[in-house]
């Protein structure tokens, strides 16, 4: 069953600068990111892509810095500090999302003219 309780602080801003400790929880806590084995953490394909993807989160988004992970079989936690840059992912100079599938969209569409 889904818990949604809160830990948040109420009436504070999560979009200030600062460091943020996360934890993302598997859905009905299934073990799908590895295992444990002589005491640890053994990653299977996924586990190894989501810490490919956390790996990755700065460089798509340019307003936070990454600090220490770790990915269990079925949670990963994780610090995430926001250092106060645009909130939007990679915008170009249009102000639109680089990869965005709207931009795709849109020029199919004028191709297709």
């Amino acid at each position: 069953m889904f818990r949604n309780n809160s830990n948040r602080l109420k009436d504070f801003d999560y979009a200030n600068n600062g460091g943020y400790f996360i934890t993302i929880c598997t859905q009905n806590s299934v073990h799908i990111f590895g295992e444990i084995k002589d005491e640890k953490m053994i990653l299977n394909d996924v586990g190894r892509m989501v810490e490919k993807w956390w790996l990755e989160l700065s460089n798509k988004f340019n307003n936070i810095k990454l600090d220490e992970f770790t990915i269990m079989p079925n949670h990963v936690h994780g610090i995430i500090i926001l250092v106060g840059a645009d909130l939007r992912v990679c915008p170009n100079e249009k102000g639109e999302h680089t990869g965005s599938p709207l931009q795709e969209i849109m020029l199919m569409n004028i191709l297709e003219m």
